[in-house]
């Protein structure tokens, strides 16, 4: 015999719950990149809501400090600070999970010159050659 009356019931209202904070999260993500600019830049992929988790690569700690609180208050969204980078992006986390799997930080720091917003600086040095 169990404790709980209906557990059936329980269940299916836990899930129509979590539905509703599921639709709050997205329009708390979509606040966020609105105010960030985000959602009106061409470069950002329209189907992010689709993705289990975003990744938000932004280009400087000072950003990222100013960030953190939205980082603990809006669930689904990971940050990674990429200096290389030249304004804020943002990715399906699953991908950079794939892609970041089984590497060194020195490998990660490699790829993240080229990739996941990373812009390599050339050097002047380097133009004139």
């Amino acid at each position: 015999m169990s404790v709980i009356k209906d557990e059936k019931k329980l269940l299916s209202t836990i899930k129509r719950i979590d539905e509703k904070i599921d639709k709050n999260n997205d329009q708390k993500i979509v606040a966020f990149f609105d105010s960030l600019g985000l959602t009106e830049r061409e470069d950002v992929p329209k189907n992010f809501l689709d993705w289990d988790t975003i990744l938000i690569v932004v280009p400087d700690r000072h950003i990222s400090h100013e960030l953190k609180y939205y980082k603990f208050s809006i669930s689904r969204l990971f940050f990674v600070t990429n200096p290389y980078a030249d304004k804020i992006h943002i990715f399906d986390f699953d991908e950079w999970k794939s892609v970041t799997r089984n590497k060194t930080q020195f490998q990660i720091r490699e790829m993240m010159k080229t990739n996941f917003g990373g812009v390599r600086n050339v050097s002047k040095n380097q133009e004139q050659e």
